[in-house]
């Protein structure tokens, strides 16, 4: 949408005269300094149909929910602001009907309410949603960001049908679709952009990271009659996809900026939970060693038997003994119990797969909810104590490894697209590994990723704050003016930090 207050800029001419101030015989005539003001250009680049596809990041996804205010601090909405400003025309997106955020199907909620920081802790804001999926507003629309997209998931007709909820149709393309059988690209083509901005593929590896890697299918092979899949996009699954979106989305002509992915698990997810949290007196270590001894004592046993029958190393067995044996201590820093399916299959002989987490593990956030908890109310069933952590809570160093593989693979697909077809290019995947390093500095602040005071990261973990989307509108502002010779950083047309909060107020 116009910002209408800015448009007078563009009428400054630049004054590279001296402006001389009146005087009388026993005055001199005095230079005043001169201005010069750098007058805004779209360059090559035509804004004024300006359509932007994606996901949950597009959206405008913020503290576990979308809402009106997210939306409107949404990357494109923001970045259409500054477009405004050179030519751009109007931008629309399927606004929220409150600030509560989520949704209702049929009166029950599915999804919702946000999160907001009570001073203590991150805590879902009082009352229920009124968006209700039901009561759609058929686009399509300038933002064409689909929270729980896959890029496969954008050309799957289908994925807007009412009659698929809960199967093979996402709610939040419910309720904005053109028609039941419209695809995402296909309203947004519809469109005809003049520009577009393409940031997808996150949840391509975000869905099977944020659950733990577990129960999932690990081959690749894609479904698209489920909208929620956790699998990994096979690679070349990606690259076929991904390049069929951008042809579509330039066939007419239409440039763009496309984003590559950044490493999911280096975000406050994955990285604040410690994997040692669990404080224990003596008491309670000798005991849980007691619990713990039979597992323990099996292991050795049965890996005894193993080098006995040369199937293995007595090297190997020390290795598999030392990563599975459970021993607490007394102290502050105890490590969870953890189920790990990588570890030897010793279950035929009764063993199951437990040990405890180590640096290299990383628990997803919601676990911080679970450790420590009891099993239907047993005192001497303590989550990720005694009872150790399914693996949907901790991603393990060889899930990690499938999920940097995967990104990898997807972010050398989107650069040589980029380079294919001449369009700009932002690499997120740099800006949030340097958040997590040493931070970002953004005017007089420095965003990082430590969760909830970071800045940078909402109250869910993983979608940016308000003030982390104008920096990242400002990266897709560089990257146009690199590619396509505009100015917005020349003339001073970023946006500025202060002007966008990190946490939104339980109201509004």
């Amino acid at each position: 949408m116009k910002n209408i207050f800015n448009i007078k800029t563009l009428f400054y001419v630049a004054l590279t005269s001296t402006v001389l101030v009146s005087c009388t015989n026993d005055d001199y005539q005095k230079p005043v300094d001169s201005v010069n003001v750098v007058t805004l250009t779209s360059g090559t680049a035509d804004f004024s149909n300006y359509v932007a596809v994606g996901n949950s990041l597009t959206a405008g996804f913020a503290d576990n929910a979308l809402f009106i205010k997210g939306q409107e601090n949404s990357i494109p909405n923001l970045t259409a602001n500054k477009f405004a400003m050179a030519g751009g025309g109007d931008f629309t997106q399927p606004l929220m009907a409150d600030n509560t955020g989520g949704l209702l199907l049929g009166g029950t909620m599915i999804q919702g309410p946000r999160l907001y920081f009570n001073g203590a802790a991150p805590v879902p804001v009082t009352g229920m949603p009124t968006t209700e999926i039901i009561s759609s507003t058929p686009g399509p629309y300038n933002n064409m960001g689909v929270p729980g997209a896959k890029t496969y998931h954008l050309g799957f007709a289908g994925y807007g049908d009412m009659a698929g909820i809960g199967v093979y149709a996402n709610p939040y393309f419910v309720r904005m679709a053109s028609s039941p059988t419209a695809t995402v690209i296909g309203d947004a083509m519809a469109q005809n952009p003049t520009f577009f901005s393409l940031w997808i593929g996150a949840n391509d590896v975000l869905r099977y990271a944020l659950n733990g890697g577990d129960g999932v299918d690990q081959t690749g092979n894609f479904d698209p009659s489920t909208y929620a899949d956790a699998d990994i996009t096979d690679p070349n699954v990606f690259a076929g996809v991904y390049s069929q979106i951008v042809d579509g989305l330039t066939a007419n002509g239409a440039k763009g900026v496309l984003l590559n992915l950044p490493n999911v698990t280096a975000i406050p997810h994955f990285t604040t939970v410690p994997y040692n949290p669990v404080p224990l007196d003596a008491a309670t270590a000798q005991l849980l060693n007691g619990a713990f001894a039979q597992y323990n004592g099996g292991v050795q046993q049965v890996l005894a038997g193993f080098v006995a029958a040369n199937a293995i190393t007595q090297e190997m067995a020390d290795a598999e003994i030392a990563r599975r044996t459970i021993n607490f201590v007394a102290g502050d820093n105890n490590a969870v119990t953890i189920v790990d399916d990588e570890l030897m299959d010793l279950t035929a002989y009764g063993i199951p797969n437990y040990r405890h987490a180590t640096e290299d593990d990383l628990l997803v956030l919601p676990s911080k909810s679970v450790i420590g908890t009891t099993v239907n109310n047993n005192p001497q069933l303590i989550n990720g104590v005694s009872v150790p952590l399914a693996d949907k809570w901790v991603l393990t160093p060889g899930e990690q490894t499938a999920i940097q593989t995967a990104i990898d693979a997807y972010n050398a697909t989107i650069s040589q697209v980029a380079t294919a077809k001449d369009l700009a290019f932002v690499d997120a995947n740099q800006l949030m590994n340097t958040a997590e390093m040493t931070g970002l500095p953004f005017d007089e602040f420095t965003l990082t990723n430590q969760y909830v005071m970071g800045g940078m990261f909402s109250l869910d973990g993983v979608h940016p704050t308000a003030r982390g989307n104008a920096f990242i509108s400002n990266e897709i502002l560089k990257a146009i003016d690199a590619k396509y010779g505009s100015n917005f950083e020349e003339s001073q047309n970023l946006h500025k930090a202060a002007d966008f909060v990190t946490q939104y107020p339980a109201s509004f």
